[in-house]
């Protein structure tokens, strides 16, 4: 049915209706004291969200060029790494500090795994010379559906003396993640994602720890720059041209947020994944994260029954019932399937999901107790 597709995907995620329509007005200038005023209460809304002091600077790019602009002001050619990588987006960590020309030393773990604190721990504490000037890491997993348990990592991290580059794109506004109070040094995220707005915003905030280091860059990014975004924030400004429409999107979708409050919107978040996590092991499929105390509140992955690919189980949910949802990646491509339950996700929509997916599986001739998994998610949801 035209205009019927609903996204349940890692990102893009749905967008609310009042937030279309905010970005859907005739755009105004961004030098204008009109924008400059949408600017300054969007900046000390990302504050809140980002539960920090430090200012959040908004790039007009995707949480890849976060990533980008976290590392290419902070490292110089030679800088030692250490890349904590559970997953895709962990290793592009790894691969953007490589193309800076940082030593980049990995700890690595399969997929569906958390990184060991322990593990952590005896590396930095083997690190007496501290040569280790940065650690980077994901706290959600996008690729696998596995939370790192952040707090625990930073603690580790902040003790040895590195600077923490932590990617938040999955877990901003979706899974708890305290900046100030858990002493994140670095922590970027993107639009696409808990924020409820389309793609092509990046968000980045840094503590004075890691500002000092941005001084010791000998070659910063021009685009990227720090130095030249904090001063933008605090004139209520940017350095270059914005995505004005997304930002006065991100300003409409940030007063709903506040509204509804961030422990609610968190709890929205645990309730809806686990009740879809309940739901498909009552129809009879395998989880990839079976842990449920690092089984991610944004993304779900699981594998497909004996017989049926991943492929069809996509192409049937989006034929049928106009439901999309994202394939593997890299080597998990058509192993797994993922569905999110990020943004803009009420009760209503987990329980279409789950009915839709029974009804594809059925159709595809898995034999299961019809209604198992509905059943299971409104137990969970009520």
């Amino acid at each position: 049915m035209k205009d019927k597709s609903f996204l349940m995907i890692p990102g893009p995620t749905p967008v609310p209706e009042s937030v279309l329509l905010a970005m859907a007005q005739h755009p105004i200038g961004h030098r204008s004291s009109e924008f400059s005023a949408i600017l300054e209460e969007t900046y000390a809304d990302l504050k809140w969200l980002f539960q920090t002091k430090n200012d959040v600077f908004i790039y007009t790019s995707s949480g890849t060029g976060a990533m980008e602009a976290a590392l290419s002001n902070l490292i110089n050619e030679g800088d030692k790494v250490l890349s904590l990588v559970i997953g895709n987006f962990g290793n592009r960590w790894a691969k953007i500090a490589t193309s800076l020309g940082a030593d980049v030393e990995k700890i690595e773990v399969c997929a569906g795994q958390a990184i060991d604190a322990d593990v952590l721990k005896q590396r930095l504490d083997a690190d007496t010379d501290k040569e280790i000037k940065i650690v980077t890491l994901t706290h959600n997993e996008t690729s696998t559906g596995v939370t790192n348990p952040l707090k625990e990592l930073i603690a580790i991290i902040k003790e040895h003396g590195a600077v923490s580059v932590v990617d938040g794109v999955t877990s901003i506004g979706a899974i708890e993640c305290k900046m100030d109070e858990w002493g994140i040094d670095v922590l970027i995220s993107g639009s696409q994602k808990g924020f409820m707005i389309p793609p092509g915003l990046a968000f980045l905030a840094a503590s004075e720890k890691a500002f000092k280091l941005h001084e010791q860059c000998k070659h910063p990014s021009f685009y990227f720059d720090w130095s030249a975004y904090r001063k933008s924030v605090r004139a209520n400004s940017t350095p270059y041209t914005p995505a004005v429409n997304l930002i006065v999107a991100l300003n409409e979708a940030l007063k709903t947020m506040k509204k509804d409050g961030l422990d609610n919107i968190l709890k929205r978040h645990a309730r809806h994944a686990k009740a879809l996590r309940a739901a498909i092991k009552a129809i009879g499929l395998q989880l990839m994260v079976e842990d449920d105390s690092i089984a991610s509140n944004a993304i779900t992955s699981v594998y497909p029954p004996a017989g049926i690919t991943v492929p069809d189980i996509r192409s049937t949910l989006k034929k049928d019932f106009d439901i999309v949802v994202a394939n593997g990646q890299n080597d998990l491509k058509d192993k797994i399937f993922r569905m999110g339950t990020l943004g803009f996700v009420c009760d209503r929509d987990i329980l279409a999901a789950v009915g839709s997916l029974e009804a594809a599986l059925y159709k595809l001739g898995y034999k299961f107790q019809l209604g198992a998994g509905v059943k299971a998610a409104i137990e969970n949801l009520v």
